[in-house]
């Protein structure tokens, strides 16, 4: 569902990413772990068209989509979710919802309108906390609600493929689990596909299919998550546990 392949990123003199390769197979959940500074971020960043490669190329459902603009990628079907929770934090609830379903593609790749509601009761369901504060404004929530208000406004416009940086960070660890298990029922009901970066690396790896690890922007390991959360010397050496 989607490919980056020989990919390189670089600000200035330094070089976030180099060569990278990585795929990211149809409705699964595919988890980057590395510790901070290892290309993480900046790898998501550049799939979405916020940064732009020196090389490589990044391709969704077999087209390539390395220099399209960052609105018609979401057209396209993928939707981010960045570091910090990025919501608005002067709108309800209920109108940050809205913002994300103002591009909604049908699966048929054209754009659709829609749906929207049904779509917000989705995610009311999904994320029950917010369906009690849906009037009130953004910075009344806390984080984790923030949180879920923010992948709850990516899933409007209809995504097929998520790209989730670090949605534990500054969480407690039962929201974490509530807002993992929502990640994993979204694969197991609606076949989404998944790129989670994650440091909370024992998290990651209890939903995920497939786990990629970078160091210092190079992927050092590719392989089964479970085979790698068995691995001890591999958790030792890259993920601290």
């Amino acid at each position: 569902m989607l490919e980056v392949d020989d990919l390189t990123v670089a600000y200035g003199a330094v070089t976030a990413l180099a060569g990278v390769h990585l795929a990211v197979p149809e409705g699964g959940i595919t988890a980057v772990l590395g510790a901070n500074g290892a290309g993480k971020s900046s790898l998501l960043r550049t799939i979405n068209g916020l940064v732009r490669p020196r090389t490589g190329t990044v391709t969704l459902a077999g087209e390539d989509i390395t220099r399209v603009a960052v609105e018609d990628v979401v057209r396209r079907g993928l939707a981010h979710v960045p570091e910090g929770r990025g919501v608005i934090v002067e709108l309800t609830v209920e109108e940050n919802l809205r913002l994300g379903g103002l591009v909604r593609p049908g699966r048929d790749g054209r754009e659709r309108g829609d749906g929207r509601a049904e779509a917000a009761d989705r995610v009311y369901t999904l994320f029950k906390p917010l369906a009690q504060r849906r009037k009130r404004p953004a910075q009344t929530l806390s984080g984790g609600e923030r949180q879920m208000l923010a992948i709850g406004r990516a899933l409007m416009s209809r995504p097929r493929v998520l790209l989730l940086d670090e949605p534990s960070l500054g969480l407690a660890p039962r929201v974490t689990a509530e807002i993992m298990a929502v990640i994993r029922g979204l694969r197991d009901s609606e076949n989404l596909t998944v790129l989670l970066v994650e440091q909370n690396a024992r998290s990651a790896l209890s939903i995920a299919d497939r786990a990629v690890v970078l160091n210092v922007g190079r992927v050092v390991v590719d392989a089964p998550a479970g085979e790698l959360a068995a691995d001890a010397s591999l958790r030792h050496a890259y993920l601290g546990f």
